[in-house]
């Protein structure tokens, strides 16, 4: 009873307090009343607690000599055992911002590692807190927000504080980009020059998210000038580190390039150079193609296909040599047991036709072409007959091996119809469905094959520029488990298209395809920026810890 008349005492002159501070018009002749709110902070009353939360933040700015005083008293409830009393000095947080915004920084800052509750209420009252102080200073606000998500050298960072604060800038901030970020180009700056410095350290999974909002701003929208287009390509670039010795067994380096190519294609299109990826590629990675494992050869050169038609020529001519050595390599001079991989193919016809149509005289020395362009480099008085009979017997080879391929598919795609109509359970009609996908990818495949090979039979050949050969795989909608073949023996029906369609992508442009390879290296952990594995300590900043934010 004793107790409960002592609470009821506390409670009791809190609203004296706060009424006489409500009433009097120069407050700051009253500030003992405002110093025993504060005092009732540690009041051992649950209810006279949560009035105080409540009053603290109210009267704070008209005693800015009692502000320590007040926010630590403050902090302690947002640490008190008691949920109630956390949410409700939370929820005060703003308050102490709204006529002194000099203190909102801070504020934020505590609020930011206060995402760290784990009830959800409290979480909710924090996230609340913080799009209100957002809402008051959107660039101060941030600014604050991403000190808990830069890599600071020799700081040690609460890894489980830097996630929630990640999440909480995607859930709620980035949803809220066209009411937060106001003035528009001001604003929208401010959170790239933010963005920009915490990608010296991030997951796959963390920088895709920051590239997906970026590309989504006004600044860089589809109105955006090319230098404005360039810089994100210039983002792309140093997060695939491309100023760095390529290591073949560097398996994090051969992910993050992968993934940023793909990645880089949409602004490609938009008219950004991708001179720095063709020459790092054609310096480092052709030489050693073969010792890439095979998966990332093969989404290595679907992402080289679709961002040749946006080489320069310059860039299409250094380029060349090494992409016919490679079709020399993967397409077979005669059926004697040799393996092609009709992806590789695909790929490489492609390639090899937008770069030629940029820079054609360049092929005379390479397949014994004759095309002349009154330069010098043609080199039209020199013998390359042993270059063109070869070139045209592998092109010759890779006709048959296509045509016959596509009549042994066609006539599998008849019997996945028979196949299909009698499937009585739904889990054998998907997998006929995926084989029949595989199957008209074969034949896609083939098919553009057959259409890139024809015109290079002439000595004096066209080169495909346009887009009139959609790739394969831009309209693969399911994943498959393919086999490369072997020529002149027998191989699956749906294994036309090499191990390569084990990640077959959902492609980009028509058909709106992802490159799942990439998707997986964005998705994961197994890479993280330049700067490697983070090496952020894990140990919390929570309660009872002391506070690191004073």
């Amino acid at each position: 009873m004793a107790e409960t008349s002592d609470d009821a005492k506390d409670i009791e002159k809190l609203y004296e307090y706060g009424e006489r501070l409500n009433e009097v018009k120069d407050k700051s002749q009253h500030a003992e009343d405002y110093e025993n709110i504060i005092k009732t902070a540690k009041s051992s009353s649950v209810k006279a607690r949560q009035l105080a939360a409540q009053l603290i933040p109210r009267f704070f700015k008209y005693f800015p000599g009692l502000s320590v005083n007040a926010v630590d008293a403050h902090l302690d409830l947002c640490e008190a055992e008691e949920l109630g009393i956390r949410v409700q000095a939370i929820r005060g947080l703003p308050l102490f911002c709204k006529d002194t915004p000099e203190h909102l920084s801070k504020i934020v800052d505590i609020l930011a590692q206060l995402l760290t509750a784990e009830e959800n209420v409290e979480r909710d009252a924090v996230h609340k807190a913080l799009l209100s102080l957002l809402r008051q200073d959107v660039k101060a606000s941030l600014t604050a927000l991403f000190k808990h998500i830069e890599s600071v050298d020799e700081q040690i960072i609460d890894e489980n504080l830097r996630e929630r604060t990640l999440i909480f800038i995607r859930d709620k901030v980035f949803p809220l980009k066209a009411e937060l970020l106001k003035p528009s180009d001001q604003t929208e700056r401010h959170i790239t020059d933010l963005i920009k410095k915490s990608l010296q350290d991030v997951t796959g999974a963390e920088f895709k998210m920051f590239m997906d909002f970026l590309k989504n701003l006004n600044i860089f929208g589809e109105k955006a000038p090319p230098e404005r287009v360039q810089e994100l390509i210039e983002i792309i670039e140093g997060q695939a580190d491309l100023d760095a010795q390529f290591n073949v067994t560097d398996g994090d380096h051969i992910d993050r390039l992968i993934s940023c190519l793909f990645m880089a294609v949409p602004f490609f299109e938009r008219g950004a150079s991708n001179s720095k990826f063709f020459n790092y590629v054609n310096k480092h990675i052709f030489p050693v193609f073969d010792e890439l494992p095979e998966e990332r050869r093969v989404d290595l050169l679907k992402n080289i296909a679709e961002s040749s038609p946006y080489t320069s020529p310059q860039d299409s001519r250094l380029t060349l040599p090494s992409v016919v050595q490679l079709l020399k390599k993967y397409m077979p001079r005669r059926k004697a047991g040799e393996e092609m991989n009709f992806t590789y193919v695909e790929c490489l016809l492609y390639t090899f036709h937008h770069l030629a149509h940029k820079a054609p005289n360049a092929t005379n020395s390479l397949c014994g072409f004759k095309i002349v362009t009154g330069q010098p480099s043609d080199r039209l008085g020199e013998d390359f007959s042993e270059q063109y009979k070869d070139f045209t017997e592998r092109l010759n080879c890779v006709e048959e091996l296509a045509r016959a391929t596509m009549k042994k598919l066609t006539q599998g795609m008849a019997e996945h119809n028979k196949a299909l109509a009698a499937a009585s359970s739904d889990e054998a009609k998907d997998r006929i469905k995926v084989q029949k996908q595989n199957t008209t990818t074969g034949l896609r495949t083939c098919n553009n094959i057959l259409a890139m090979t024809q015109p290079l039979h002439s000595k004096s050949p066209s080169f495909i520029g346009d887009k009139r050969i959609i790739l394969s795989w831009k309209e693969t909608v399911k994943p498959s488990t393919t086999l490369t073949p072997t020529v002149g023996g027998k191989r699956p029906v749906d294994a036309v298209n090499g191990a390569g369609n084990s990640t077959s992508k959902k492609g980009r442009g028509a058909g709106n395809m992802q490159n799942q390879y990439a998707n997986r290296a964005f998705e994961s952990q197994s890479y993280r920026g330049r700067s490697g594995s983070r090496g952020r300590g894990r140990g919390g900043r929570g309660r009872g810890r002391g506070r690191s934010y004073r």
